[in-house]
């Protein structure tokens, strides 16, 4: 428990919120349905119906596409002073033996590290790849889940349905998605930004409390 304490702790908070979201919403989505005259739902329709997915999935999309463009942009990117970056100079994928990989990798390195091919060519992206293909996987789910509840809509004022290829390029798509990426980003870029001048004691995230302003890649 306490060498996995921080997975656990954000597991449960997720559970726990998730739930949390499931039930509110489920109160939202049926005091809506009585608004039209329609039946209200039980709650294993609600959390099994497009209406909740399409809230779950809008969200998981934008945090993962958040940690893939953030994984992808520090390797060749650097912000001065900022733990959360590299120093500059030191731009790029690095050396064999800065990775440990190959004929620098230790006794317990993994296997992938060790090898040449595909094999470490996967390995040594398979984090960024990984958060590609949540974020990927959320978007259509959020897409598919979307254009039945859109349509939803639009049967309950007598309007023409969309198909898929429409409904992704439509204005309430892109309103669903852009407003989740634009808070994503001011997020990772204040945290970086503002991880410069200002400090937590005892957080990885922060530089020592005692460490210049232009220092970067310092954890304290």
């Amino acid at each position: 428990m306490r060498n996995h304490g921080l997975t656990i702790g954000f597991g449960v908070l997720f559970l726990l919120a998730l739930v949390g979201q499931s039930v509110a919403g489920f109160f939202v989505f049926n005091d809506e349905q009585t608004s039209h005259g329609q039946p209200p739902a039980t709650f294993t329709d609600f959390v099994s119906s497009s209406h909740f997915l399409v809230d779950v999935a809008e969200n998981w999309q934008s945090e993962y596409l958040q940690f893939f463009l953030f994984i992808l942009a520090t390797i060749w990117l650097v912000q001065r002073g900022s733990p959360e970056s590299k120093k500059p100079g030191d731009e790029g994928l690095g050396s064999d033996e800065e990775q440990l990989v190959h004929e620098h990798a230790q006794d317990d390195s993994p296997a992938w590290a060790k090898v040449r091919g595909w094999r470490h060519t996967l390995f040594s992206n398979s984090l960024l790849l990984v958060m590609g293909a949540i974020f990927l996987l959320s978007w259509l789910a959020q897409s598919l889940a979307g254009v039945v509840v859109y349509n939803d809509e639009q049967a309950q004022h007598g309007e023409e349905a969309f198909g898929w290829l429409e409904y992704v390029v439509s204005a309430d798509f892109w309103n669903r998605t852009l407003q989740n990426w634009q808070s994503e980003f001011l997020a990772v870029g204040s945290m970086i930004a503002l991880s410069i001048f200002l400090r937590q004691r005892g957080s990885p995230e922060s530089k020592p409390v005692g460490a210049p302003h232009d220092e970067s890649h310092a954890s304290g």
